[in-house]
């Protein structure tokens, strides 16, 4: 088992370039399925769930070739649907949560799909009711075999309908589009989900010939096609480990470039890192972050305790807020985060406080940071990352903490992070990869 090791306290320094957007990957790797003709993706980021997706895709039949690095070629021509029916279908489906997404495009272009109850992040229940409710006014019947977790889903004829989600989630809103563009007649979505991941999937789908109107509200309108053709896609920048290298470059006090990073489609991401003091200019579409020795929480207007809570876009991701949190640590200042959708989420402040953190957990959703104004340095400790978020969070917390710290199940980390450890240690950062024993 791999663990790293990180020697913290030192100053960072240098360019780095955020990876491909992996939230976005999963959609747009999923809707290859779509069409027997071509479609090229660039920027596609080389990390664990991405790769386990491309994998599962190879696996159904998907002529697939690497170009470069980070651009594929996927021909969809001779997909076996009985693979479902396989126990390796069972394993490499079952272990990635994001193999959700290959049902909308299945069901819309074969009529029936099956997937394993997905894997992914301990970070509470992630109940998929979205996704299946939106199949099902499109026309489709699923079984779900609670003996195996296993769900099965048939539509020999998806036709358009009016849909008003119960909830705006990204993944459901982006698999029930995929699953309408090639149903018969017109489909309505409210309160779906409008995140620039999901824009770039609408887009590209419009290159393929779909016609999807709306894009960017929480309200689509679909008008379903015969069929889909190729096309080429190149992926954002992940926004994601932009906001993870913002926290980074305060908490380590750095001077760090962040290089081509769509500003425009940042959202209020740059706001809140403002609000927690940390400073940076925009320089053509690049982020600079200065070396700051403290940085200052913004209050309210009447004085009151900043508070940082999730929300569907346009509102702050989900994903960050383990970053805020642990940035929050060495601002000057008070700061209640405040995490809506998942329960377990805020779990690893513990980790957090033995490092020498001021946090105070007030339930599963919500945790009070007294920010240490760089006055008390953390101290280094031996965690463990139980998600990919919470576990990035912990190395931007080791690598700003006196002496040495030991991060063990960093396979979570790189589910999501591509070649961190190199990008780090080019920046000046003082961490390498161990062999942890077994536990």
């Amino acid at each position: 088992m791999n663990a790293f090791e990180i020697i913290g306290g030192k100053r960072l320094k240098g360019e780095i370039i955020p990876q491909g957007a992996k939230n976005e990957a999963l959609q747009i790797l999923s809707a290859v399925l779509l069409t027997e003709e071509k479609i090229v993706v660039s920027n596609i980021p080389d990390i664990k769930d991405v790769n386990k997706l491309i994998d599962l895709l190879i696996a159904l039949g998907v002529n697939v070739n690497r170009v470069n690095k980070d651009t594929y070629s996927f021909e969809a021509k001779n997909i076996n649907i009985e693979y479902f029916q396989s126990e390796d279908f069972k394993h490499k489906g079952g272990g990635l949560r994001g193999s959700i997404m290959i049902v909308g495009p299945l069901l819309a272009r074969f009529g029936k799909a099956a997937i394993p109850k997905p894997g992914g992040d301990k970070i509470g229940r992630r109940r998929l009711d979205t996704h299946f409710l939106g199949f099902e006014k499109l026309g489709a019947k699923f079984v779900y075999d609670a003996e195996n977790n296993f769900f099965n889903v048939d539509a020999s004829q998806l036709k358009g309908a009016y849909i008003l989600m119960d909830e705006a989630s990204v993944t459901g809103t982006a698999n029930i589009v995929m699953a309408a563009v090639l149903a018969k007649g017109v489909t309505t979505i409210y309160n779906a989900a409008c995140e620039p991941y999901l824009q770039q999937l609408c887009k590209m789908l419009n290159r393929m010939g779909a016609k999807i109107s709306g894009i960017g509200s929480n309200l689509l309108t679909i008008e379903g096609v015969e069929r889909l053709h190729g096309t080429s896609h190149r992926m954002l920048p992940d926004m994601i480990e932009i906001g993870s290298f913002i926290g980074m470059a305060a908490m380590t006090g750095s001077e760090i470039t962040i290089k081509n990073v769509c500003f425009s489609e940042l959202g209020i991401i740059p706001t809140v890192f403002a609000k927690l003091g940390i400073k940076f200019d925009l320089r053509g579409d690049d982020i600079f972050i200065p070396a700051q020795d403290s940085y200052e929480v913004e209050t309210f207007i009447d004085g009151s305790i900043l508070t940082v809570a999730d929300a569907p876009w346009p509102g702050f991701t989900p994903d960050l807020l383990s970053i805020v949190l642990v940035t929050a640590i060495q601002a000057k200042g008070n700061v209640l985060i405040h995490q809506k959708m998942f329960e377990s989420r805020l779990f690893f402040v513990d980790k957090l406080i033995d490092m020498g953190a001021q946090i105070i957990l007030c339930d599963p959703h919500r945790a009070t940071v007294i920010g240490l104004n760089k006055q008390v340095r953390l101290r280094g400790i031996e965690m463990t990352s139980p998600d990919i978020r919470a576990g990035v969070s912990l190395l931007i917390a080791a690598l700003s903490a006196q002496g040495r710290s030991i991060i063990y199940n960093i396979d979570q980390i790189e589910r999501g992070y591509q070649d961190i450890e190199e990008r780090l240690r080019a920046l000046g950062a003082n961490i390498r990869r161990i062999e942890a024993p077994e536990a």
